[in-house]
């Protein structure tokens, strides 16, 4: 009895060992295999394209380089670029091709190597693709923008462009800000240690960054005062306001020119540069280089366009029974400008000149009130019409998240 015992505790242990050797071995076995197995990874690039079908080769194109050639290059024959550019043209004119944007070209990586996809970047969002299969097809595909907003802030140096561009933002916000606040603030006069804060929308490709959008929200201090703007929309309101619902655009720009600097101010005795003799100067001078867009500073009806003396080439623009505006030393006129056109705020209606008397390019700025030449940059004009009440209870939600983003950005010295 004690033997058999022995024995079938011996056989016990004898199938246990046997197990677990079993077991390691397939652990091993899975192991080895499972390094052994090939992995395939789909690889598709920004425009879809699967790289592991294709060889992908990226270029540019250069000077004087046409679609024709560059598709005959890689064995497309010219009848059948004629094809492909009749196809492209309803949406996409080939003759507008340029210099250094990049094109893709995509070859099967089999023996063969054949011609399968070309693609064109035409901007940053937008591209054609050629396919060359059993038959030829083209399409423009716009890629998918993604928005987001982004904070930014900076302190005036030496101009609103500069500072941008030392706080690494798009300086092309600059504009923006300048027109937004267009009716309020005079950006040709603002000062060193003058300061902004703004909320604005950044697009991004991917995760490529592509540009700015709009400005939804911004603080402008200017001479130590703040002047806020807020981007409301909804049904057929489109505008900025300030924290108290009024429209930031009133009856008459700040100036005729969006970047510039006021060269010679109102004065009632300035020695004349040209004739060097003291004279009223019942204007403002902005300097600017030749051919930079002249804007009527409201909406009216052009009663002059036309060369006089030292004026030079000018436009006088009658806005109603109170107010007029003159622009002097044009270099051109705008297509269309002439006596009993009407114009709107912001159109262009000129470009600066030296015509006339005038030692530099620039545009002189003449206001009249009552038919009195008066300091416009000293007058208070009216603003638009303020938010309609029935919007107020949206547009506090949005302007006190908007001022609670603004006041969590502090300056370093604050």
């Amino acid at each position: 009895m004690q033997k058999r015992k022995k024995l079938y505790i011996f056989s016990m242990l004898l199938l246990s060992v046997a197990l677990v050797v079993f077991l390691v071995y397939q652990k091993m076995i899975n192991k080895t295999n499972s390094l052994n197995e090939v992995v395939e990874i789909n690889l598709f690039d920004e425009f879809n394209i699967d790289l592991n079908l294709y060889n992908k080769i990226s270029k540019t194109v250069k000077q004087s380089e046409t679609l024709g050639k560059i598709l005959n290059d890689e064995g497309i024959s010219y009848s059948k670029i004629d094809v492909i550019e009749r196809a492209l043209s309803p949406e996409y004119d080939v003759r507008q091709i340029k210099e250094g944007n990049p094109y893709h070209l995509y070859f099967t990586n089999d023996t063969n190597a054949s011609f399968h996809h070309f693609i064109y970047e035409i901007s940053q969002t937008e591209y054609f693709i050629i396919t060359f299969q059993d038959s030829i097809t083209t399409q423009v595909i716009e890629k998918e923008v993604c928005t987001k907003l982004a904070k930014g802030m900076g302190i005036i140096t030496s101009s609103l462009w500069n500072t941008m561009k030392e706080s690494k933002l798009d300086p092309n916000l600059a504009i923006k800000l300048s027109e937004i606040y267009a009716w309020e603030i005079d950006f040709y006069r603002i000062q060193k240690n003058d300061k902004f804060k703004i909320i604005f929308e950044k697009k991004y490709v991917g995760s490529k960054p592509i540009g700015s959008g709009k400005i939804r929200a911004a603080q402008f201090t200017s001479s130590g005062k703040d002047f806020y703007a807020f981007f409301f929309e909804n049904d057929s309101v489109k505008d900025y306001f300030n924290q108290e619902t009024q429209s930031l655009r009133k009856t008459f720009l700040k100036a005729p020119l969006k970047f510039s600097r006021i060269s010679s101010g109102f004065s009632t005795s300035r020695r004349h540069p040209v004739l060097n003799t003291r004279r009223p100067h019942y204007g403002t001078d902005y300097a600017a280089p030749t051919g930079t867009p002249i804007m009527a500073v409201g909406d009216g009806v052009v009663t002059e366009a036309r060369y006089k003396g030292g004026n030079g080439n000018y436009v006088k623009i009658r806005h109603n029974s109170v107010y007029e505006t003159q622009y002097l030393h044009m270099s051109r006129f705008a297509h269309g400008i002439r006596p009993g056109v009407r114009v709107s705020q912001g159109d262009v209606i000129g470009y600066v000149g030296m015509t006339g008397l005038a030692t530099g390019p620039h545009v002189c700025f003449r206001f009249w009130k009552n038919g009195q030449q008066v300091n416009h940059l000293k007058e208070e004009f009216p603003h638009a019409e303020p938010l309609d009440s029935i919007y107020h209870e949206e547009f506090f939600k949005l302007r006190d998240f908007a001022l609670g983003m603004l006041d969590k950005m502090v300056f370093e010295n604050e």
